[in-house]
């Protein structure tokens, strides 16, 4: 999982070698803890790494845009992880390089539905049926790797198979590729929108390179707060994947630019933040009307109709 701060602002780092469970709990308390413009988490199996499963096989990096208080830090991942941990963390400064291609390397393609994620090396891998979203790792910050964007592409494409979406907006829209697939799909435009603008360049280089420019130009916004995005009840679908706090946040503004009949697919969520984020969209209008869970994350299907959750694997 990566989430967060664009590559080229990454100036310090924190690195902690941990079990699996612990490596996503630091990042996910990171990126709900500091700004998301400022911070991102990594969370991965170490290659390279000898110990046993049960012992030490991940690895959490967090990087910073500017230095941070290691006191401060420390003593936060202490009380998610304890304090023997905490004190085994190292920080250090991010040397000038393409942090994001060589997290990449090795990754395989990844299949949702219809949707094949995949970098330039696995372009064979895909099939005539397929819709293929290529994502280089040099603009990337995030894959389908990240179960989050595989949970929302799943929604997605069964979303397209019983309908087709009239006006649809990818909110936080990150490298783009929650837009890519429903505009590859349908072959319409699909609105689109980050605060970062590292984040919306690279998602339209992406779009560009999977043939969907004319469909997806993102613009850089708060939220929806983008002459090209605030259409009050205009969307009949709306993708977020971002994180737990913003979603909340969001949740008034999402409602305002929905469609009557909308159905919103949400992600960026540990089981332990869906209650929170469900109460939000609840006071909204909202009802869960499915859940996915996948590898440790959350991706909700919401309708303003309502219906008795179901939750998927």
């Amino acid at each position: 999982m990566l989430e967060g701060l664009p590559p080229n602002n990454a100036a310090f780092v924190l690195r902690l070698k941990c079990s699996e469970d612990e490596a996503r709990t630091v990042a996910d308390l990171v990126v709900e803890t500091f700004d998301p413009a400022e911070t991102a988490a990594a969370a991965f199996e170490e290659k390279s790494s000898t110990a046993s499963w049960a012992a030490t096989p991940w690895m959490v990096e967090v990087y910073f845009g500017h230095a941070p208080d290691e006191d401060n830090v420390r003593a936060l991942i202490a009380v998610a992880v304890g304090e023997e941990l905490a004190q085994k963390v190292e920080f250090g400064r991010v040397e000038q390089k393409d942090w994001i291609a060589s997290s990449l390397e090795g990754l395989s393609a990844v299949r949702a539905g219809r949707f094949l994620v995949h970098g330039s090396h696995d372009r064979a891998s895909v099939k005539a049926n397929d819709i293929g979203l290529e994502i280089e790792a040099a603009l990337a910050f995030g894959t389908g790797h990240h179960g989050t964007t595989r949970g929302c592409l799943l929604f997605i494409d069964e979303i397209l198979k019983r309908r087709r979406p009239r006006h649809v907006i990818d909110v936080g829209s990150g490298t783009g590729v929650l837009a890519m697939a429903v505009a590859r799909a349908l072959r319409e435009k699909v609105a689109a929108g980050d605060i970062d603008a590292q984040a919306v360049a690279a998602a339209g280089a992406n779009a560009r390179l999977n043939h969907a420019g004319a469909w997806v130009r993102p613009v850089v916004a708060k939220g929806v707060v983008h002459p090209a995005l605030d259409r009050p009840g205009r969307y009949d679908l709306i993708l977020a994947n971002i994180l737990a706090r913003p979603l909340r946040h969001l949740a008034p503004s999402l409602a305002r630019i929905a469609a009557p009949h909308a159905e919103l697919v949400l992600s960026g969520l540990l089981a332990r933040d869906v209650p929170g984020v469900l109460s939000a969209y609840r006071a909204q209008g909202f009802s869960l009307w499915r859940r996915r869970d996948i590898e440790g994350w959350a991706t909700l299907l919401l309708r303003r109709s309502g219906a008795s959750p179901q939750r998927l694997g």
